[in-house]
């Protein structure tokens, strides 16, 4: 019982010194005291402790070595968060489809703290303290807690000034600036607008009077329809539809708008039609009903008639590159805009025309790259395959909405490096996929296949200049190649095609066999710029060539049939769809020729010039596959089209008592009437 009356007098011995200054803290000695007086008492109890400790190992502890326990483990500490996937996917835009992210976040969050402390010397320290009133000289407050660990004598000091400090700062006062650019502050006020008062009123609403006695039975008559119609309410929020429903009727809503603005569409559209048709009146009547009576005059000779001619202002200077007739919609035709002036290369145009609105196109798309060939497919005539001068290809579908392509070759889908000179669609292949073939001066024939959202391309041949073989860049020979300028399948046999170059030759080909040519023509001395299979015979084609020439061929012989020499380079040819033996040309002097077999194998029966300005040159020239008429186009992007007079348009007449055979029969036996004379002649002269 010692030890607690010894702590109870401590204690007491504690209060008394407490007691005798109240308020005062303890001085250091006390403290220090206190202090050994605990150190003491902690350490005979540890003394204690570890006397009766011993250590305790579990039963089921490894018996290790000292080799083992002195051997160094080693350990690693990296900053990867385990928890981090590491099959994180994303979405690339570049390359379609979804690639895995290799970069992964590793840094795991696990405390965050916003302070909102602000440095008292900073401007917003300032600013805080003038609004809240706060007075600038640092005070101390005494809160009790560890009084016993403070001196007395901190609180009679006074708190000294540093010189940077904001007391110190705020005290001096802020010497002024003296003026060194002569600045002078002015201020101006502008005069205030008047105010104006307006007012309007409205016509007062028309007032009739009404006057009726309410009787007991009009009451109770108007007490039923109420209920009538409350009744109705009820059955009506019964029958409402679910949410898919009203989705379904929202979209049914917005599908009536769209047709309704569609309806609108079509009717101003034909409203325009209707007032271009009376305003070329007189053109439409000559389309459809004239017929030149003076050819009967004219010893077997014919004119061409000039109809509608048709321009677009935002494609003034770009040249028609391209043309080519709908099949399914006879009045409708399709011209590529671009330029064949390589050092003024820029943007292009496809924009469609038709003989019933000959002042606006009827659709228009601006491309980035000129267009220099285009076709429309035959049997879907809403498919638009175009070449432009960058090597791409493209497909446009007309019923969709939008200026761009559905289809677009890239360069990682094996577009052209030269510009794409020709184009054609080909009968869809054995999956029921459209595809089509291109010709282009990096001497590859290649054909794209239209597979869901993507063009694939297949090389059918590479061009090559036969006995001319180059250096490669290890020293293997190869065979340098030929540029493409132009090609045409044939119209019967699938498989065969023909390829003309700028080297002046064409190349026979074939779809299934690409290590070397069928046959190969020595056709021109320049470029050929065009060469196309006779929709009739299976033998014929034409070709034509800057050299001025137009050159007809057997594909069983190597030598030309026919050579018509133009006078001027030769922009394109074609056949007519309406005779085996007719076909029609254009030059760089403006001038149309129209050739008939049967009549004049030497002349042409038709040479008009249908230009306006003399050095406007014709680049293309196009049949249509109905009417008598025709599409040339020239360099300074206008087309002009034409009507044959009777004489270029003849059909053999029946003689009394016989029937004439089909009309292609006829063709072909006219076109092999020529044919077998000319190698009759051939022979004889051997």
């Amino acid at each position: 019982m010692s030890v607690p009356n010894n702590n109870v007098a401590a204690s007491a011995g504690k209060a008394s010194n407490v007691q005798k200054t109240p308020g005062a803290k303890p001085t250091k000695a006390a403290s220090k005291k206190k202090d050994e007086e605990e150190g003491v008492d902690a350490g005979e109890g540890l003394d204690e402790r570890a006397h009766g400790k011993a250590l305790i190992k579990p039963a089921d502890q490894l018996e290790l070595t000292e080799a083992e326990l002195k051997e160094e483990i080693t350990r690693i500490l990296t900053a990867n968060n385990p928890h981090a996937p590491q099959n994180i996917v994303r979405y690339s835009f570049k390359e379609r489809s979804y690639k895995p992210t290799l970069v992964v976040d590793q840094m795991a969050v696990h405390f965050v703290l916003e302070g909102s402390l602000v440095h008292q010397d900073s401007d917003e320290g300032r600013r805080l303290r003038a609004k809240e009133g706060v007075p600038e000289e640092t005070t101390t407050v005494d809160t009790g807690v560890g009084s016993d660990e403070e001196e007395p004598e901190t609180l009679s000091s006074p708190v000294e000034d540093r010189p940077d400090s904001v007391a110190s700062k705020t005290d001096k006062k802020e010497q002024k600036l003296t003026n060194q650019i002569n600045f002078s502050e002015r201020a101006s006020q502008t005069l205030n607008n008047p105010m104006r008062e307006r007012s309007c009123q409205t016509e007062p609403p028309p007032r009739s009077n009404f006057s009726a006695t309410a009787n007991q039975w009009e009451i109770y008559d108007a007490y039923v329809e109420e209920l009538q119609k409350q009744e109705k309410d009820k059955e009506k929020q019964k029958a409402l539809p679910s949410k898919k429903d009203n989705d379904k009727s929202r979209i049914m809503l917005t599908e009536t708008q769209s047709n309704d603005f569609t309806k609108v569409a079509k009717a101003t559209q034909i409203l325009e039609r209707m007032v271009n048709q009376n305003t070329f009146d007189s053109i439409a009547q000559d389309f459809k009903y004239f017929e030149d009576a003076s050819d009967e005059f004219r010893d077997q000779e014919g004119t061409l008639l000039p109809l509608w001619k048709f321009q677009y202002d935002k494609a003034k200077g770009l040249s028609v590159t391209a043309l080519c007739w709908n099949k399914k919609y006879l009045d409708l035709f399709a011209v590529g805009m671009g330029s064949y002036d390589f050092s003024k290369q820029g943007h292009g145009m496809l924009v469609f025309y038709t003989l019933k609105n000959p002042s606006f196109p009827e659709y228009i798309y601006p491309t980035n790259s000129g267009v220099l060939c285009l076709d429309i497919h035959d049997q879907r005539s809403y498919l638009v395959a175009v070449g432009f001068y960058d090597g791409c290809v493209a497909v446009y579908n007309l019923k969709q909405k939008g200026l761009d392509p559905v289809y677009k070759s890239t360069a990682k889908s094996g577009k052209h490096t030269d510009p794409v000179w020709q184009i054609r669609w080909q009968n869809d292949d054995m999956d029921n996929n459209h595809n089509f073939y291109s010709v282009s001066s990096d001497g590859r024939v290649v054909s794209w296949t239209l597979v869901k959202n993507e063009l694939v391309f297949t090389d059918i041949i590479r061009l090559s200049l036969n006995g001319v073989v180059s250096e490669g860049a290890d020293g293997s020979q190869q065979p340098s190649i030929a540029c493409g300028t132009a090609f045409d399948f044939h119209k019967q046999i699938d498989y065969l095609f023909l390829v003309g170059t700028e080297e002046g030759k064409i190349h026979k080909c074939s779809k299934t066999y690409s290590s070397q040519f069928l046959e190969t023509y020595d056709a021109h001395s320049m470029a050929v710029d065009a060469v196309k299979w006779n929709h009739y015979h299976p033998k014929v084609f034409i070709s034509c060539s800057s050299d001025w020439t137009v050159k007809i061929w057997d594909h069983t012989i190597n030598t030309p049939m026919f050579t018509f020499d133009l006078k001027a380079a030769v922009g394109d040819v074609s056949w007519a769809p309406y005779s085996s033996t007719v076909f029609g040309a254009v030059t760089t002097d403006g001038i149309v020729h129209v050739f008939d077999l049967n009549i004049n194998k030497y002349q042409a029966i038709c040479q008009q010039s249908v230009v306006a300005k003399k050095k406007t040159k014709l680049t293309h020239f196009e049949f249509n596959p109905i009417h008598p008429i025709v599409v040339v186009g020239d360099d300074r992007g206008y087309v002009t089209s034409l009507k044959l007079s009777p004489n270029l348009r003849k059909k053999p007449k029946a003689k009394k008592g016989q029937e004439l055979p089909k009309d292609p029969e006829v063709q072909v036996a006219k076109m092999e009437k020529l044919l077998s004379l000319l190698r009759d002649s051939e022979q004889s002269t051997v």
